[in-house]
C-alpha cells in the first residue's frame, strides 16, 4: 500500500438534495476521481442482545479543497461515519476509497501508517500530553515517519506560526487558554501535510468567542487550499462550510451547497 504520491485533482460540486440510497452526484466536467469516496458503507455495531445499525447505505465523495460539515442530532452517526474517514474503524459493508486506493479493509498497521501521513485529527477535547510542550506536541506524530529532526522543526515550526502560536512553543498545555489548546490541536493536524483534516466537534470545549475563533482558523486553513470536513450538532457552526451533509438515523437525508 502506497500512500504518497497520489495524483489529486479539485473539482466543484453542485447543490443535490439525495435519499439515504442514491449515490452523490458526480456534478462538473472530467469524472475525475475525487479524493475519498464512500460507496455503500454500512456499520452494524453487534452485542450479544441488540445489532445497531449505525450507518446504513453510505454514499459520499470528497474532493480536493473542500469544506463540508457533517451535521445532525446526537446519535445519528455523525462520529462513527468521522472514524471510519479517519481510518479508526472499519465499516461492516462498503467500499471506501482514499486517492482511488480502496482502504476500507486495511490491517491495524496500514491503517495506522496512511492515518499518520494522510489524515489529520482535531479533537473536541485537544488531547494534547500534559507533560510535553506546545512545540512537542505538534511534533509527536511527525517523530513515526523517521524524519529527520531538522525536517521536523521545520513543520512544526511552520504549523504553529499558521494558527499564531509559534511564540508558544515552549509552554505546556496547561498554561494556555482553550481557545490556545484548541489551536495548538489544529497545528498538530496541520503539521504533516495532510490530504485531508478532520475535525470532530472542534468548538465543543470552548466558549463562544473561542468557538468563532477556531471557525474562523479552519476559513483560513480552508482559503489556503487544506480540504476540511467537520463534524458539528451546531448549525450556525456548519453553516461556515461550503458543503453541508445532514445524517439521521446513520442516512445522508440532505446534501447541499451554502447558500
Amino acid at each position: 500500500m502506497h500512500t504518497n504520491g497520489f495524483a489529486l485533482t479539485k473539482q466543484n460540486m453542485n447543490s443535490t438534495e439525495l435519499t439515504a440510497a442514491q449515490p452523490t452526484n458526480e456534478i462538473g466536467g472530467n469524472g475525475a476521481e475525487p479524493l475519498i469516496r464512500l460507496s455503500g458503507v454500512t456499520k452494524v455495531f453487534l452485542t450479544d442482545e441488540v445489532e445497531t445499525h449505525a450507518l446504513s447505505g453510505i454514499h459520499l465523495d470528497i474532493r480536493e479543497g473542500e469544506y463540508i460539515s457533517i451535521a445532525g442530532p446526537s446519535g445519528c452517526g455523525k462520529t462513527t461515519l468521522l472514524s471510519i474517514l479517519g481510518l479508526l474503524d472499519s465499516p461492516s459493508q462498503g467500499s471506501y476509497a482514499l486517492k482511488g486506493h480502496e482502504v476500507a479493509n486495511l490491517s491495524f498497521a496500514d491503517r495506522a501508517r496512511v492515518r499518520n501521513r494522510e489524515i489529520g485529527f482535531i479533537f473536541q477535547s485537544f488531547n494534547l500530553i500534559g507533560d510535553l510542550s506546545v512545540f512537542e506536541n505538534v511534533e509527536l506524530p511527525l517523530t513515526y515517519r523517521g524524519m529527520s529532526a531538522g525536517d521536523r522543526k521545520a513543520l512544526v515550526t511552520e504549523a504553529l506560526e499558521r494558527v499564531g502560536m509559534a511564540h508558544r512553543g515552549k509552554h505546556l498545555p496547561s498554561q494556555l487558554s482553550g481557545g490556545q489548546q484548541q489551536r495548538v490541536a489544529v497545528a498538530r493536524a496541520l503539521a504533516g501535510r495532510p490530504a485531508i483534516l478532520l475535525a470532530d466537534e472542534p468548538t465543543g470545549n470552548l466558549d463562544s468567542r473561542n468557538g468563532e475563533a477556531v471557525m474562523q482558523l479552519l476559513k483560513e486553513l480552508h482559503q489556503g487550499g487544506a480540504t476540511i470536513c467537520m463534524v458539528t450538532h451546531d448549525e450556525r457552526f456548519a453553516q461556515h462550510a461550503d458543503r453541508t451533509v445532514h445524517l439521521f438515523d446513520g442516512q445522508i437525508v440532505e446534501d447541499r451547497m451554502a447558500a
